[in-house]
């Protein structure tokens, strides 16, 4: 069990970490900005879905792999920038063809399967997760592993709460902007924007671990 004053401390830096924005955030309010509230709260659910396999791999200890092999760290960051980026191409594609026409939403299952890519596409997740973690762990409290877990399983949660809010408030936002297929059309640029500055960023990253 962990300690109670270790576990308040842990809560306030969780929330300070996930209100601060991010990657995921940005890549909800794009999603929630050219599909509505719904596809925004999907995506939220998609990268809770993405975090578990995170949240798992940290408690087995796969991160100290990825951090021992930089060449399969850097094939996932090119991997990810590679979708992101694609992302982008087919989201101003579709702004230039008809914003967001009706009907022309996705249906549930591929907009969780797309949160869930783009948040296993960020490796540095599970490396944060290493090196966050374990400052809240204390021998005596119990398993390391299973601290390591409920740690990483609160995260998620707060995650998952306010990635929603998110999605929701981007959605509704959204909805009140697109009155018209003009307005429709910048929405669904402005969320190819996002989609393409955020595969810039990890392949800038990328770039720089290489040389």
């Amino acid at each position: 069990m962990i300690d109670h004053t270790v576990l308040l401390g842990y809560l306030g830096s969780v929330l300070l970490i996930t209100i601060a924005p991010g990657p995921d955030n940005a890549y909800i309010v794009g999603v929630a900005l050219a599909r509505g509230s719904r596809a925004g709260v999907l995506s939220a659910a998609g990268m809770a879905m993405g975090m578990t396999v995170h949240v798992t791999a940290t408690t087995l200890g796969l991160a100290l792999l990825l951090q021992s092999a930089p060449a399969a760290l850097n094939a996932v960051r090119l991997a990810g920038a590679g979708y992101l980026g694609w992302l982008a191409v087919s989201t101003l594609r579709s702004a230039r063809q008809s914003g967001i026409a009706e009907g022309g939403v996705p249906p549930d299952r591929q907009i969780l399967g797309r949160a869930v890519l783009t948040n296993l596409a960020n490796p540095k997740i599970i490396l944060f997760f290493a090196a966050f973690l374990p400052q809240f762990t204390r021998p005596g409290q119990g398993p390391i592993p299973m601290q390591l877990l409920i740690l990483g399983l609160v995260f998620l949660v707060i995650g998952l709460a306010w990635d929603s809010i998110v999605g929701l408030c981007a959605g509704r936002l959204s909805a009140a902007l697109a009155r018209g297929s003009r307005a429709a059309t910048r929405l669904n640029v402005v969320a190819g924007l996002t989609f393409g500055a955020l595969a810039v960023v990890l392949l800038g990253e990328t770039l720089r671990a290489i040389t």
